[in-house]
């Protein structure tokens, strides 16, 4: 036996790596892999517990070793604090789950892993009996594209302010472009990841309705063929800088354009709804049962959204056709 597997330290890393990789240790399991006594291995155990109530003390709280009398060992229970609950597990799978933003593997692996990281084992069966028929219909997205490595890659590119080059499918016709582009972010909506971004050295007479349309333009991530990210930055004055919170507010749908307000009367059953759906809604007057509405918005997709709700709506102003 080498001397780092016999010796109490390494012995006590490797004991103390097998508990933050949510593995349960059985003393007697862990006293015949080291040729040591079970005793020998509660002291080890006891310096572990000893340790994370140091780091308790010191505001660094990992954790407390606990006994699962299920698994017939130790394992460690990590701090309310720095965990998602059962209840907020449960809560982030269904939002998953109603995504379906990734493939049915992708998927079940992010399920399985954050209720294997977040729920206490005695509780797992629970939270996955919860999610079970959800997970059992789950449906992939069409696209079927696995993407994830590319979101990563986006996202440093976004932070690094570093110039990307794509190729691209559009969604009309399914052409193939090639754009250079100065990323600014990273979203979700309705089913999709996109990235947000202005186009480098394009005729902007010839490629948009609007010329002097000053935001950027939107790509959904799965139908972005080829990525480069080049060693180029791109600088943006702070005062000009993309706030994606803002931008989430005023656009439907991930359709862009030009800023507008649009007005509209409402007669439906909750108008907390709408307003939950525009956040830049206001109610203007109200009066039985009718609202009347204003929203700033960017782009079309605001009149998607109207045309979808019927005859609840009424359009008063600022709507295309």
């Amino acid at each position: 036996m080498s001397e780092e597997r016999s010796g109490k330290s390494g012995r006590i890393l490797a004991i103390y790596s097998k508990l933050l990789n949510g593995l349960t240790v059985n003393k007697t399991e862990e006293a015949e892999y080291f040729g040591v006594s079970v005793k020998s291995i509660q002291r080890d155990l006891e310096d572990i517990r000893m340790f994370l109530a140091e780091q308790s003390v010191q505001g660094g709280a990992i954790g407390e070793l606990v006994y699962d009398p299920l698994d017939k060992g130790y394992r460690l229970e990590q701090s309310a604090g720095i965990r998602l609950g059962n209840e907020e597990t449960l809560a982030v799978c269904k939002i998953l789950l109603d995504s379906r933003a990734f493939t049915k593997k992708e998927m079940m692996d992010i399920l399985d892993k954050l209720v294997a990281n977040c729920v206490p084992r005695r509780n797992q069966k629970l939270i996955t009996d919860l999610i079970a028929n959800e997970r059992f219909h789950y449906i992939e997205p069409l696209h079927k594209k696995v993407f994830l490595d590319k979101l990563m890659k986006l996202g440093e590119a976004v932070r690094e302010c570093r110039v990307i080059r794509i190729r691209y499918t559009k969604m009309k016709g399914k052409a193939t472009v090639e754009r250079k582009l100065w990323p600014l972010a990273v979203m979700f909506s309705e089913f999709y990841f996109y990235l947000v971004g202005f186009i480098e050295g394009i005729d902007r007479e010839k490629a948009f309705e609007n010329a002097d349309d000053p935001f950027p333009t939107i790509y959904r991530i799965d139908r972005i063929e080829n990525l480069e990210v080049t060693d180029e930055h791109f600088n943006i004055p702070y005062a000009d800088r993309f706030e994606e919170g803002e931008f989430r507010k005023r656009v439907q749908f991930m359709y862009g354009g030009r800023l507008r307000k649009v007005k509209f009367e409402y007669r439906g059953e909750s108008i907390e709804a709408v307003l939950d759906r525009l956040p830049t809604a206001k109610v203007l007057a109200e009066e039985e049962g009718k609202y009347v509405v204003q929203a700033e918005v960017f782009g079309k997709g605001i009149d998607m959204w109207l045309r979808s709700q019927g005859d609840m709506v009424k359009i008063v102003d600022g709507c295309e056709g």
